[in-house]
């Protein structure tokens, strides 16, 4: 049984409340985004749109946020001296050891083309999605791209992934899906290494961008890259000495987080340690995810390879 939605108002009611805060504020402020009425402005649509739309089906489907466990450790491979053999019987030959040697891996070539700045304060999400979605070759990094997403958000939204009925990590692995990039998944994981290291290895096994969920929750960054000791799609104890990211906040300056780096820059360790940080939202519980690592991870191939 789905939850009764509002009655449908219509445009009418938007294009009221709009009128009033034009007035109230004045025109020329909200289109220059003087004092910040801009941004005022356009939550204040938003929240008239929510109470109009009403929350969405109870029953909806959202992708649900898979704990992921560290793998075992490999079972050691007995040596041919080991190995009972018939009597005249050749061993086989001893395969040849892969190295275990430092692995630099990014397969964003040219970060600035893929990049797309957050047109919202609070349009990091639809920024992220737009971004893998450039990097695959399945959309623009352009501002009526970006806005075109973020409108269709009452499509995927849910209380579970948001309670504030916004952009949650499932909302976005909906919208890749809805766009050509199925597969994505969200997944939580108790360290930060661990989810790091899934995530190269899951960006190296299929050629498509990650999505950290940054600043406790609260911002999307997208991980095209990292560096590590060794591979770990071959060495479980890899360890992930930073990562490759574009930040959709870029170019502005947070006064809790700091000034944004431009497009493909290499996070060390200390700055993954201070930026991503596992899920503690202000709106709520969110029992499958805090206290842990999100990340919206690939799990198949890139589209057209």
């Amino acid at each position: 049984m789905t939850n009764p939605r509002r009655p449908d108002l219509g445009w009418l009611s938007i294009v009221l409340v709009v009128g009033l805060v034009v007035a109230a504020l004045g025109f020329t402020a909200v289109y220059a985004n003087a004092f910040g009425a801009g941004d005022k402005f356009e939550r204040l649509v938003a929240k008239v749109e929510r109470f109009i739309i009403g929350p969405p089906p109870a029953d909806r489907f959202a992708p649900p946020t898979v704990e992921i466990t560290p793998p075992p450790d490999p079972t050691p491979t007995p040596t041919p001296s080991l190995v009972s053999l018939e009597p005249g019987a050749t061993p086989a030959p001893t395969p040849t050891p892969i190295p275990r040697v430092p692995v630099d891996v990014t397969i964003v070539d040219d970060p600035d083309a893929v990049f797309a700045h957050e047109v919202r304060k609070d349009w990091c999400a639809p920024a992220g999605v737009q971004m893998v979605l450039a990097t695959l070759g399945l959309g623009d990094t352009s501002e009526g791209f970006q806005r075109k997403i973020a409108g269709r958000i009452h499509e995927w939204e849910t209380y579970a992934d948001s309670h504030n009925y916004e952009w949650g990590p499932a909302a976005m692995a909906l919208a890749l899906d809805a766009y050509g990039a199925p597969g994505y998944e969200v997944r939580a994981y108790k360290t930060r290494g661990l989810a790091l290291r899934d995530a190269a290895v899951q960006i190296e096994k299929t050629g498509s961008p990650a999505i950290l969920l940054a600043w406790r929750g609260a911002h999307t960054w997208v991980m095209t890259g990292y560096r590590a000791d060794a591979d770990p799609a071959v060495f479980h104890d890899a360890k992930i000495s930073g990562t490759y990211v574009l930040d959709p906040w870029y170019p502005w300056n947070s006064s809790i987080w700091g000034q944004s780096d431009p497009p493909g820059t290499f996070q060390n360790k200390a700055e993954m340690e201070r930026n991503f940080l596992a899920w503690k939202r202000p709106e709520g519980p969110y029992p499958h995810r805090d206290g842990k690592f999100i990340v919206v991870v690939p799990t198949l191939p890139a589209p057209g390879g």
